[in-house]
């Protein structure tokens, strides 16, 4: 099993503008990294305390095979100077892959959480 980072910024504290945000940092960590979601075990969503919106996990289920995958919710830790609308993912995946070949993917501004792991 292998785990698979990623984070992306919203423009607004929206329900729209979350949903669409975690589906396509979600979608790109899965092309990227060549993942079938049957081989998705889970996947954890964490948001910075200013999104009150929207869960994220309820934007992720919206994306065609995730009817049965186990989605999870918190609240990312409130630190002075931290990213600010913020969402982070945590997708647990079994693969064949070694550590070395997964690609972490850094969208938006969320880029400069990871710029050495940033992928567009």
């Amino acid at each position: 099993m292998r785990g698979i980072r990623g984070a992306i910024t919203v423009e607004e504290n929206s329900k729209d503008k979350i949903y669409d945000a975690v589906k396509l940092m979600t979608m790109g960590i899965l092309r990227t990294n060549h993942i079938d979601k049957s081989d998705i075990v889970a996947v954890i969503f964490s948001a910075t305390p200013d999104l009150t919106a929207a869960f994220p996990a309820a934007g992720a289920r919206q994306i065609d095979g995730f009817d049965h995958v186990p989605l999870f919710d918190t609240v990312e830790m409130d630190v002075d100077g931290s990213l600010p609308m913020c969402i982070r993912a945590l997708v647990l995946v079994n693969s064949e892959l070694s550590q070395e070949d997964i690609h972490h993917i850094y969208m938006g501004g969320a880029i400069p959480l990871r710029p050495d792991l940033a992928r567009a």
